[in-house]
Parts: structure tokens; C-alpha cells; sequence
């Protein structure tokens, strides 16, 4: 330890280093971390100099690890891992609660996780479940997180996951919204259509009950976080473009209804991934078990409700089975 003392300029250029390397980004890593942007400029430029090799490039995005900063994070990573787990440990003694952190999306967490937290804490009441949430659709995979709820590509999926469904989309109202829609001089309705953004300008098309209708005229509205996009689709706001594993709880409770009696099945799964190793945790296996079997008794229900989704054939064809 003395010479690991030696070798730094600080203790706490550890914690600098590892979050501007794990963010990719000096100005993030700074609101990480609750200090100035050229504060961690400048321990880094003082670890670099300490170290005398160069730990970062930079990139048009942010900031990159050279091959030694590589080296150096993946040692660190480990180690803050390891801490953590004894921390960890540690406070499960004290308090009998066990932490289990989840990275997953806000809309995710918002619409389908939030409203059942409740029947978790009963099934599992020494959880202590933790977050680290995305604004996007869904999570990606993140560091120093026990189960991680994505959207992968078949050829990119690991060993220790359970796929929870293929990908699904389905168009989205409320009951208010279905009865009061507007319609144009022929009859035809002129849909209110809820957007992510300008990147799903007439996402409705791909759907050929929407197609069939071929509506000269609609209304937009965009939104920059898909949760708002669903909780205005739960307002009765408009149509809105539903991941089902996202919006599969609000469909099962009936504050939306499906706008066509469609769905659409792309070619990436959503997943409950563990990092290697980490679902050898009995907690977080339960915990992941919990999860995959209360969103397998949403899609089971409403493969009964609504059974012109074909929603058992439809996974079939994308060779995951329902239920």
C-alpha cells in the first residue's frame, strides 16, 4: 500500500480516473463526481504526469482510454467492485437488507417496474433494490449493476440472461382517447400521434390497420423522454408507439388499450442480463426470477384478453415461447 500511495498524487485521483473513464465524458464525470469540469481536468492531467504515460485521448464524443488507461481501469473497476461488495456485506449484517441494483429505462421503470413494487417487497422484503435509470426506451447494459433489462441482438446475447420477450411493438391509447377521436369529412379519424423526437415521423405506417385507414391528416405530439410519451398516451393525449415491455402492465390494468388489434416483432430481444458471475447471488437471482415471472403472467394475460394480437404465435416465429 505504501507504494500504491507513492505511485498516485492523490488518494482520490482513484475516484477522478475511474469515473471520467467510466463516463467517457470530463463534463459528466464532473457531475458525477459534485465538482468542476477543471477540477477533474487537472487531477487527471496530475495523475498523467505523476504516471508519466498518457491515460486518455481525446475524441469528438468526450474523451477515450489509451491501451495503459485500459490497463488501469480494469484494476480499479475490480477493485471498486470489490469494496462495494464488502460495503455491501458489511450493511446486510447491520440491517438485514440485501442490495440489489437494477439498470434499466425511466419508462420502464416508471410504467411497468413502479406500480408492482409493492408485491416485491412482500415476496422479498430484505431487497434492497436500487436504481440506475436511462431516459431512453429501455436500459442498456451498464457498469457496477447486478441485473441490467436491455434490447439485444441475438448474436450479442450472453450466457446469464433470460430472455423476457422478443421485441414488441403495439400502437397505444387510452379508452378516453378511442371514444373521443376526432374524424375527418369521409369519416376517417385524425389521430393524435405521440412522438419520440422527430425520429418516428410516421411510425404509424408500419402498421397496416393505420396503413389501411391511409389518413390524408393527423396531429403530433413530441416529447424528448418515452415515459412522458407513454404517460400522455395514459392521459388520453393520443396514439402512442409501445414497447410491450414497457407498457405490458398499463395494458393488463386497462389504462391503454391497444389502438390496432396488432403488433409488429423485430429481431432483438429484451432481456434480463447479469454480469458474469453476478447471478450466483441467491438474492439476485431472485430478484431476476421475480421480475421474468411477473412480466411472463402480464403477457400470458393478455394473450387472453386480447387474442387477435396472436401474441403465442407471433413469439414463436421469433423462437420465444410464451408463458
Amino acid at each position: 500500500m505504501r507504494s500504491l500511495r507513492r505511485s498516485l498524487p492523490s488518494g482520490n485521483a482513484l475516484f477522478f480516473f475511474e469515473a471520467a473513464a467510466r463516463c467517457g465524458n470530463l463534463t459528466r464525470a464532473a457531475e458525477d463526481l459534485c465538482v468542476t469540469q477543471p477540477a477533474v481536468s487537472k487531477m487527471l492531467a496530475r495523475m498523467e504526469a505523476h504516471l508519466g504515460v498518457k491515460l486518455f485521448e481525446r475524441v469528438r464524443t468526450g474523451i477515450e482510454l489509451t491501451e495503459n488507461g485500459k490497463i488501469l481501469y480494469h484494476q480499479i473497476a475490480e477493485g471498486f467492485s470489490g469494496i462495494e461488495k464488502g460495503i455491501e456485506e458489511i450493511n446486510a449484517r447491520v440491517t438485514g437488507l440485501q442490495a440489489v441494483t437494477l439498470s434499466a429505462s425511466t419508462a420502464f421503470t416508471m410504467h411497468w417496474l413502479m406500480p408492482r413494487l409493492p408485491r416485491l417487497k412482500e415476496r422479498h422484503p430484505t431487497v434492497d433494490l436500487r436504481l440506475q435509470l436511462n431516459p431512453g426506451r429501455i436500459g442498456e447494459p451498464m457498469v457496477d449493476v447486478d441485473l441490467c433489462v436491455g434490447l439485444l441482438k441475438e448474436d450479442d446475447i450472453p450466457a446469464e440472461r433470460i430472455v423476457l420477450m422478443p421485441e414488441t411493438l403495439i400502437a397505444v391509447c387510452s379508452a378516453s382517447y378511442n371514444e373521443q377521436v376526432p374524424r375527418d369529412a369521409q369519416g376517417a379519424p385524425v389521430n393524435t400521434m405521440l412522438l419520440m423526437g422527430d425520429s418516428e415521423y410516421g411510425w404509424h405506417n408500419r402498421f397496416a390497420g393505420f396503413a389501411a385507414e391511409k389518413q390524408a391528416s393527423y396531429n403530433a405530439l413530441r416529447f424528448d423522454d418515452y415515459s412522458v410519451v407513454v404517460q400522455a398516451a395514459v392521459l388520453g393525449q393520443g396514439v402512442a408507439l409501445g414497447w410491450l415491455n414497457v407498457v405490458a402492465g398499463c395494458l393488463v390494468a386497462k389504462s391503454l388499450l391497444p389502438a390496432k388489434q396488432e403488433i409488429i416483432v423485430t429481431g432483438r430481444q429484451c432481456c434480463l442480463v447479469s454480469p458474469q458471475g453476478r447471478s450466483d447471488n441467491p438474492i439476485v437471482a431472485a430478484v431476476r426470477d421475480w421480475i421474468a415471472e411477473e412480466m411472463r403472467q402480464d403477457l400470458l394475460a393478455l394473450d387472453a384478453e386480447y387474442p387477435l394480437l396472436n401474441l403465442a404465435a407471433k413469439f414463436l416465429e421469433a423462437r420465444v415461447q410464451l408463458g
